[in-house]
Formats: C-alpha cells, sequence, structure tokens
C-alpha cells in the first residue's frame, strides 16, 4: 500500500485535511463555548418538551455542584445509567464540569453486566433511571457505589413530566419493584439535586485535554466488556473531525435551527459523539427514548422537520417496514448517516427511493470515540465501502504477521489519531497496538486505489473454509435478497472435513420458504465453498443495543445444541 494517504484526494474543497483539538484548554472549553454561543436556541425536545443550551447549562452547573458537595476526589468515576431523556445531557456534562470521570452504561445491563462495569471502573455514584433500577438492587451490594441518584422519565418535562412518570408507572407497568433504601447506600432523587445544587457553591475545574474524561465500554460481545479510557483530547477530537467531515452539507441549510434526530442511545459512543457535533453548532436534538417503538417513532418524526438522521441500519430498515413512514415530509432531510454496523445496499436503496436523501455509510469504534471512516457526505450514490479516513486520521493495513498489505489485499485495519485511545482501563494494552503506534482494531479491510475502503468482517468473525477466507457479512448481504428472508446472521462451525462450514441462521417473512429455495439462492449466486452448509429457521436473532447481530451469541447456542463439536 502507498503511504502518500491517497485518500485525502477525495476531500471536498471545504474540507480541512487535518483538524486541531489543542484549540481548546480543555473538553469543558468546548462544552461553555456551545452554551455562551447558542444559549437561546432548543437544545432538546422530548415528547414535546423543549430546553434551551441556557437550560442545560443551569442543569449541568447544579449537577456539577451537588456532586462537588458529595466529597469525593476529583477524578473519580460516576456512572450514568439513562435512556436519552431530558435530563442525560446535563447529567454527563455535569459529571464532567465537577472534575469526575463518567463511565455511560446501557439501562438494559442485566445483573451481571452492570455488576462488571461498576467494579471495573470503580464507580462510586451512579444515576439511575427507577425503570431500570432492579438490576441495580440485585448488583449493589457487590459495588463501591455509595451514592445513587434515582430519576424517572419525566422528571425534566415539568407539569407533562407527571403524566409521563403516571402513565409509565402505572398505565404501562415499566417500572419493576426495587427496594434501596438501604442504610449503606445514600439514596438522592433527581430534582432534588438540581434544587439543592443550584445553591451549592460550584468550584471550576482546572483540567487539560490529556486527562480522563469518558470510560465508555465496549459491547463485550466476545467476553467481559473492557473500558476503553477516552481523553478529553480524544473527545474534542472526534467533535472536531466530523464537524468538519458534515461541513460542505450543513454549510448549505440556510434553517434557523438545525434538528438532529436521536434514537441512537446516548450511552452508545456513536450517539455520545453526534452529541458533541451538534452542541458545537447549535443544533436541537430530538430525543427518542425507545425507538423500539415504532408507530410511536414515526408518531415523533411527524411532528417538526428533521434535518441529519443518524441511525443503523436496523433502525433504517424498520422505519422503512411501517407502512406511515412514507407519508412523512423528508423536504427538509439532508444527511442520513449509517454507522454502527454494516448498511446494506437493499436497505440504502429503499431508504432513497422513500425519502430522496441518500444513505451515507462511515465506520468508527468505542475506542476511536465513533470517528474513524466515512464516504463523502455530497456523494449520492450508496457504494458499499465505509469510506476514507476523516481528517487526522491514519489507516494502515497489515496481515497476520504485521507486515503492511497491498492495495485490494485483505488485512487488518490498524488505525492512528487524535481521537483514538491510549488504551483499555485496568489491562495490558501492549497486544492492542502496532510496534509503530497504530491501534488494532480487529475488522478486516481492503483499500482501493483512490483510498476508499472495504470492510470485510470482524477478524474473530471470519470463517475458514478449506484454506479459503469467507466473511459472514457479504453471504449476509447476498442472502437478503432472497425471497422470503426478512433477516439472517451467519456464523462458522466446526467441520471435519473443511475446518469450518458456514452456517446461516434464517428469520423468515413466513412459513413458504424452504431450505431448498435457499440452497438453490445461495448456488446461483455465492461461490461453492461460500454457501451455507448448515441452515436454521429462527423467529429472532440477537442483537446488541443498536441492532448489531452478536454472532458470538450464535456461536455458543450452537455449542450448547451440539455438544459433540467441542
Amino acid at each position: 500500500m502507498t503511504v502518500n494517504k491517497p485518500w485525502l484526494a477525495q476531500y471536498p474543497a471545504s474540507v480541512p485535511k487535518t483538524i486541531d483539538p489543542d484549540q481548546y484548554e480543555n473538553l469543558i472549553e468546548l462544552y461553555e463555548e456551545c452554551f455562551d454561543r447558542f444559549r437561546p436556541h432548543p437544545l432538546s425536545i422530548c415528547m414535546g418538551v423543549t430546553h434551551t443550551y441556557g437550560d442545560v447549562d443551569k442543569a449541568s452547573l447544579a449537577v456539577a455542584a451537588w456532586l462537588q458537595a458529595q466529597g469525593i476526589p476529583k477524578g473519580s468515576v460516576v456512572a450514568l445509567m439513562m435512556p436519552n431523556v431530558p435530563q442525560y445531557l446535563p447529567t454527563m456534562i455535569g459529571i464532567l464540569r465537577a472534575g469526575y470521570v463518567c463511565t455511560p452504561i446501557n439501562p438494559l445491563y442485566t445483573g451481571r453486566e452492570l455488576r462488571h462495569q461498576l467494579n471495573d471502573s470503580g464507580a462510586q455514584i451512579i444515576f439511575v433511571v427507577d425503570n431500570f433500577a432492579q438490576a441495580l438492587e440485585q448488583v449493589i451490594d457487590e459495588t463501591a457505589i455509595k451514592r445513587i441518584v434515582l430519576s424517572k422519565m419525566g422528571d425534566m418535562m415539568g407539569l407533562k413530566g407527571i403524566l409521563v412518570n403516571t402513565v409509565i408507572r402505572q398505565v404501562k407497568r415499566l417500572v419493576p419493584k426495587y427496594k434501596l433504601d438501604d442504610p449503606k447506600h445514600e439514596v438522592t432523587k433527581f430534582p432534588e439535586v438540581l434544587k439543592k445544587g443550584k445553591n451549592l457553591p460550584f468550584q471550576k475545574q482546572k483540567t487539560s485535554l490529556e486527562q480522563k474524561a469518558i470510560l465508555q465500554y465496549t459491547g463485550g460481545t466476545t467476553g467481559l466488556s473492557k473500558g476503553a479510557v477516552l481523553s478529553q483530547r480524544n473527545v474534542v477530537a472526534a467533535a472536531l473531525q466530523s464537524e468538519a467531515w458534515y461541513r460542505p452539507v450543513t454549510s448549505e441549510i440556510n434553517e434557523v435551527y438545525i434538528n438532529m434526530v436521536m434514537a441512537l442511545p446516548l450511552y452508545h459512543i456513536f450517539a455520545f459523539m453526534l452529541s458533541l457535533l451538534g452542541m458545537r453548532s447549535g443544533y436541537t436534538f430530538i430525543l427518542v427514548p425507545n425507538p423500539r417503538d415504532m408507530p410511536g417513532f414515526v408518531k415523533t418524526l411527524s411532528k417538526q422537520p428533521f434535518h441529519i438522521f443518524p441511525a443503523v441500519n436496523t433502525l433504517f430498515k424498520g422505519l422503512l417496514d411501517q407502512p406511515s413512514f412514507k407519508d412523512l415530509n423528508f423536504s427538509s432531510l439532508r444527511i442520513s448517516q449509517a454507522g454502527g454496523m454494516a448498511a446494506t445496499e437493499q436497505t440504502a436503496k429503499r431508504w432513497l427511493e422513500v425519502t430522496g436523501c441518500p444513505m451515507v455509510e462511515g465506520w468508527g469504534m468505542t475506542e476511536g470515540v465513533a470517528a474513524g471512516t466515512a464516504n463523502v457526505i455530497t456523494d449520492r450514490k450508496f457504494n458499499g465501502t465505509i469510506g476514507i479516513p476523516v481528517p487526522s486520521v491514519d489507516i494502515i493495513i497489515v496481515d497476520d504477521n504485521g507486515k503492511r498489505v497491498g492495495l485490494h489485499e485483505a488485512g487488518e485495519m490498524c488505525i492512528k489519531g487524535p481521537n483514538v485511545t491510549s488504551g483499555y482501563f485496568n489491562k495490558d494494552n501492549s497486544n492492542d497496538f502496532t510496534s509503530d503506534g497504530y491501534f488494532r482494531t480487529g475488522d478486516i479491510i481492503s483499500m482501493d486505489e483512490k483510498g476508499y475502503i472495504t470492510l470485510l468482517d470482524r477478524k474473530k468473525d471470519m470463517i475458514l473454509v478449506s484454506g479459503f477466507n469467507v466473511f459472514p457479512n457479504e453471504i449476509e448481504s447476498v442472502m437478503l435478497d432472497c425471497k422470503g428472508i426478512i433477516d439472517c446472521a451467519v456464523i462458522g462451525i466446526p467441520d471435519e472435513h473443511q475446518g469450518e462450514a458456514v452456517k446461516i441462521y434464517i428469520v423468515p417473512t413466513d412459513n413458504n420458504v424452504t431450505k431448498s429455495d435457499i440452497k438453490e439462492f445461495a448456488l446461483d449466486n455465492l461461490t461453492g465453498y461460500k454457501c451455507p452448509r448448515h441452515i436454521e429457521f429462527v423467529s429472532e436473532l440477537p442483537k446488541s443495543n443498536v441492532g448489531k447481530v452478536l454472532r458470538q451469541k450464535l456461536r455458543e447456542q450452537h455449542m450448547l445444541d451440539n455438544p459433540q463439536t467441542l
């Protein structure tokens, strides 16, 4: 591969080749600049309730002052376990302003997963919405948590919030019973934090870009999740990289307020990075607490124009499958950003037909604050690649021996940039970087002469059939074109003749599709060794919080069902 970074020639004229995170002294300076510039602008809309940048500034200062009064040392870790509700951003920013490190937690975590993250991070305080307090109750005595801040979904929604809380608790019964009033753990209600914090002194912290900001835990699909240490520089850099990349389109939107749909969970790195990008530009976030409620999601979208729509492939597809979605007004939509998982050509084609706005695919990772590669934002044609490296990102591709491979050759993607983590918390990171400092992503890619990257698969998911590399992503993409298949996933299973064989899990649209139909379609569209030898029909596939298929769980289930293959 050439070392002259061929991708730079593809940059639009208005996109810089590099960004400079050192223009800020720290991350808090970036947030405070946003509050000062856009104070009267709406920052979030949730269930019809609006909060301005000024509102969020005040609420985050109250959270920060209350936290400082709790007497925990500067640099301590505070956990945040909430869905997309108005109190999420004030709480997260408050944690950072107080001089602490934030560790966001998936509210859907089981007790086991929650216990691991709390113990590994060493969190001493947790902010949690009461819908998810039962999981905390199960493990609280096995953690270092000293204080709990309990919040209700509607806590920052005024009078509307009373109705929201009543419906959630008494009508929909979405708050399982819990008991946390143990003398060992001090429990405070979130409204009390805001009320007390307003009258407490706040001590502005002197921090630098080198200091930890976020302990962001990976999905844990291959075992226990790991905490990526994200410094303030990493976070600032990702915000500047994303802003620069979007500029050719965002600079052309002549609206007073630009609305970004925030259906991806804010505790996920993709949405967190987008929140930073949006705040720097004064965007309004349309918060969607439960995107799984597709009819409710469509109703939310019908209430105001939306300009930027980031999502994962399953979310785009889910909306397209709603009959009422096509009736929405898409005249304001300028950017449809796909990330978090591989986008499929079928979904991209349907999305363009219905909305008139092309899906632009990119790639990022927890360890790089979700900034990495992206297709040029003005491209209208879906090309099946994850694009080119964004400003200040350098990518090399290496084989199993660490040697760089040539153009159009498959190898592991290794990345370097100001947004990339220095390593995992409490872990030996010596094998996570190349000898010249590139982070090993575990993704198998190839690059063409223009610098465009094709994501082939995860290194651990690659299947070796009779010495041939087989990539599940490719097979899944092809098989989704087969009539009668609504979803599918591919894994490799042990095979005494070929080393490994391809197994496909099929979610059928109905009972009419047969294994013979699937085998015939595969033979017509795939090379012989790539064709699935084993087919299993299932009602659903195990997926992560952002809709990524968890192949590891399928492998584990196969081994449980077939112990003789161990």
